[in-house]
Order: structure tokens, then sequence, then C-alpha cells
């Protein structure tokens, strides 16, 4: 029988974490809301300290502002519905509002990994290439990249949204997430999923596992190059700052392979919705720490501008 793109359904219940007690919610809603803000506070710190200060004009802390930039919306796409219902009776989602959710967070997500492999070019450049960093990462070229991975991730999920909108909702809509992902929304679907699941499943895992293999080519490098360092100062400060970002790698690739490039079926959804937090607020929670707060040379850069601040409201005092 041929599909139609109609649908019976005109909103969702997400189920999150409606089991718990209301003690706890109300507990995690507080944790949660506090880390949202910690993290969008410290992402616009870093996107307008790059802005005003000339010392950070250089291509590592563009790419560090646009991440910066990028993980403020992805974290927003998912963590203010998570907070609202933990305090709302009413879980809902319009249908419309729950495909655009899943639209936006596998576009920024897709954007994001393809961040981190140009991320780790730049730190490869820098550190087994220092003589032509400044050649090779010149403003045009770094540019062409930052638009490069928007415009990718974007056209790359607009093409998997476009198979989603074959899909038709007729039966049951509650879902067993804290927002839109993709396999519960297959498990509701009454049309025939197998296909749609197998591309999306496919379309995922090349781009997870393509931009893993590239970051961790550029890292390798830069792990040799480390080692050549004469001096054991210098190799335990440069160990220190891949151990430090290696571990935000592994949270980001960790939980996507777990949650997309994985077997069907491999995993129940409850561990799903355990996984996704890492990705959704762990992870962006620990980036701006990990790329930009802990930098000596940002740390500089931000008791300057508070100094300024300080000195220019102490005259009206």
């Amino acid at each position: 029988m041929a599909e139609r793109n109609e649908t019976a359904v005109s909103e969702f219940i997400l189920v999150g974490f409606s089991s718990l007690g209301e003690k706890l919610k109300i507990f995690l809603f507080l944790v949660l809301l506090l880390i949202y803000l910690i993290t969008i506070t410290g992402n616009v710190v870093i996107i307008f300290v790059v802005w005003v200060n000339p010392r950070l004009h250089s291509a590592m802390y563009f790419f560090i502002a646009n991440l910066s930039f990028l993980e403020t919306w992805f974290t927003s796409v998912t963590s203010p519905k998570l907070m609202l219902n933990f305090l709302s009776i009413s879980r809902t989602i319009s249908f419309h509002g729950c495909m655009a959710q899943s639209f936006f967070y596998f576009a920024l997500g897709g954007t994001e990994l393809a961040f981190l492999v140009v991320m780790s070019f730049d730190r490869y450049v820098a550190i087994c290439r220092p003589l032509q960093y400044a050649t090779v990462m010149e403003q045009r070229f770094c540019i062409q990249l930052v638009l490069g991975t928007w415009v990718g991730g974007f056209m790359l999920m607009s093409l998997r949204m476009l198979l989603f909108s074959k899909l038709s909702f007729c039966g049951p809509n509650v879902i067993n997430h804290f927002f839109c992902d993709n396999t519960p929304l297959f498990l509701l679907s009454c049309s025939d999923t197998s296909r749609v699941r197998r591309v999306d499943s496919i379309l995922i895992s090349i781009l997870v596992l393509s931009s893993l293999g590239l970051t961790m080519l550029s890292y390798v490098s830069i792990l040799f190059s480390i080692l050549r360092i004469p001096t054991a100062t210098g190799r335990q400060k440069a160990f220190a700052t891949c151990g430090s970002h290696l571990t935000s790698l592994a949270i980001a690739y960790g939980s996507c392979i777990v949650l997309y490039a994985r077997p069907s079926g491999s995993s129940s959804l409850d561990v799903n919705k355990g996984v996704a937090l890492l990705n959704t607020v762990l992870y962006p929670f620990l980036n701006p720490f990990i790329y930009s707060l802990r930098n000596k040379t940002v740390k500089l850069a931000l008791r300057e501008m508070f100094r300024l601040g300080t000195e220019k409201l102490l005259p009206d005092l």
C-alpha cells in the first residue's frame, strides 16, 4: 500500500524521567538549570572576549569562538524542554516542534563533529608544522573551513529530514525519551521504517566514524610530536592539554557511537536516555573549561577585560 505523507498525530508526549519522585525532579531541575546557565554564560563570555581582544584574533580562537556559538544553540535545543518537563504535568511537544527539534539536534551535532575535525587539524598544524602555521591557517581559509562545516552539516541533515518526511504517525504518540530522538520516533511510526532506519543508521555512522578517524589521526600525529619535545616539563604540559581534549572527545564520540553507530536494538531506550544526557548536558558544560577557560591567554584576556570594566565603573562610584 502506498505511503502518504500525512499524520493523525498533532503532538507527542515526552516521557523523559517522569517515573522519578517529585523531590528528585525538583533537585534535578535546579542542577540542570545551574549547568545550563553556566554553559550559556561561559560560551557567551568566550565569544565576547575573542571578539573584543586583538590578542585572540587568531585561527585557534576563531574556531573556539565558533564552537562556543554552536554549543550555545546545541544545548538549547534540548535542555530547556528537559528542564520544563521536570516541573510540568503536561509534557507535550507539537508535531512540528518535535520535527524541528530533531532536525536542529542532528544538524548542530553533525556540524560539531565536523568542527572537531577542523580544530584537531588546526592543532596539528600548530604543533607539527609551526613554521607553516601562519601560511596554512590564514584568515580566508579559516572562514572557508567554518562555512564548510556549517553548510555541510545542515545540508546532510536536511537530506536526513527528507527521509523522515516520508514517515507517517497515526497511532501512539508517547516518546520514551526527553527529546525527539530518531529511535523512539521510528518505533512510533505506522510506516515501514526498515529502509529509512537503515539509511539513517548508515548516514550517521559514516559521519561519526569518519570524523572520529580524522580527529584521531591529527591527535596521534600530535602525540608523536610531543614525544620529541626535549624537556620533561614541556612534554608534561602538552600531555595535560591533549589529555583534557581527549577526555572531551571521548565523551562526545563515545556517546554518539553508543546512541547512533551501534546495531539497532543493542541498547534500551532507558540506557539511551542516560547516555544522551552526557551528549546534550555534560559535554557542552565541559567544553568552555576544556578548550578556553583553562587557556592562559584567554584567562589573561578575561582579567584585562574585567580590570578595564572595573576602572570605568570606579570613577562613577
